[in-house]
């Protein structure tokens, strides 16, 4: 795979055509599946470093965190997951609630994972300043991983990646939005001549006018446009105002589905003009917590032609099996997967129209 560069010219010249990599360029649906927050810093480079000192090899270490759900994961079209957190070992750590970093080589995780796209638009990819976003976005290019939603300028951080699969065009957007009162400080987002995620402090028309803008240039150049949000009040299961509004903006600008994190719970999915919408997936693998107090999550499994999504899917799982086996999520089946998906559709209870599978909905 090769990076969409950060210039202008990126949706017009650089699309990463993945299936013709594989020597696969027939169409038909897509398969993209999502999730959550990844961190691989933290708690997880701790307990990889100690598993390396008991003698595990460090390969299967730094792996272990996709090693359940990597039969899922590594057979679909696209895998996008949130990354939060930088790799690097340089950078200054900037002054906020909590910082995370991983070493470079923990890359290997999202590569082992199957992990082909992330998003950087999140509240803890400038933990390390510059040098910790500019180490990560070298660390993913070298490790063919494509990358979007955080840059040297807002600019930067606006482009899409767009990936061609199958005949198939998905341009690809990340923006973080925490609302007008959150911890975080100003530095973590792009300006015109500051890196950073692309998104903004406190004025949500601004996002607005962001995304509607980025969707529609988007458009003109793909088939589809899914941006990925970091958003949302933690430990909350229900959406904030702002989110709906933002997601509802998205799609009536065009796009064909919306994704989001950043809660570290799940939060429901609403169906919104035929269009999906995650408001949070929850954690994954996840480094920043021992043990988690709300383990649930899952993943997302869209069906894209090249006019629509054709299906969406929940594929219920839980974050991991602390103390035993922490920092591992694995998919349920069976009476633990009815729960589940019991209970992401009492959270999507009060949306007009939700999934099928959930509920109410066409999808």
């Amino acid at each position: 795979m090769t990076r969409c560069c950060s210039a202008l010219l990126c949706i017009a010249v650089a699309l990463t055509t993945l299936a013709s990599a594989q020597g696969d360029v027939t169409l038909g649906d897509v398969t993209l599946i999502v999730a959550g927050d990844v961190t691989l810093g933290g708690h997880y480079q701790e307990y990889v470093d100690e598993q390396i000192k008991k003698g595990q090899p460090q390969d299967e270490a730094i792996s272990r965190g996709f090693e359940k759900v990597g039969k899922v994961t590594r057979e679909a079209d696209v895998f996008l997951v949130n990354l939060e957190g930088p790799f690097t070992e340089r950078g200054e750590m900037i002054y906020k609630n909590f910082n995370f970093r991983a070493r470079p080589e923990f890359v290997a995780a999202l590569a082992a994972g199957g992990v082909d796209i992330v998003s950087l638009a999140n509240n803890h990819m400038m933990d390390y300043g510059s040098d910790g976003l500019d180490d990560t976005i070298s660390t993913l290019d070298d490790g063919g991983i494509q990358h979007f939603g955080a840059g040297a300028s807002l600019a930067d951080a606006r482009h899409p990646v767009i990936l061609e699969v199958k005949g198939v065009r998905v341009a690809f957007l990340g923006y973080l939005f925490l609302g007008g009162q959150h911890p975080e400080p100003y530095e973590i987002f792009a300006t015109d001549d500051q890196p950073g995620a692309a998104g903004h402090y406190d004025d949500v028309d601004a996002v607005r006018s962001m995304i509607e803008d980025d969707i529609r240039v988007a458009k003109e150049q793909a088939d589809h446009v899914i941006p990925f949000f970091h958003w949302g009040r933690e430990g909350r299961p229900d959406p904030e105002p702002y989110q709906v509004a933002l997601a509802h903006a998205a799609i009536d600008a065009g796009a064909s589905a919306v994704l989001g994190s950043h809660p570290h719970n799940l939060q429901g999915i609403e169906v919104y003009n035929g269009a999906p919408i995650a408001y949070s997936l929850g954690n994954f693998v996840f480094g920043g917590r021992w043990n988690p107090p709300d383990k649930r999550t899952a993943l997302l499994e869209l069906k894209l032609s090249k006019t629509g999504v054709t299906s969406t899917k929940v594929i219920p799982a839980y974050t991991d099996g602390f103390p035993k086996e922490p920092f591992q999520p694995y998919i349920v089946h069976g009476s633990d997967a009815e729960v589940l998906k019991r209970y992401v559709a009492q959270l999507s209870a009060a949306f007009p129209q939700t999934l099928a599978s959930l509920g109410r909905g066409r999808h």
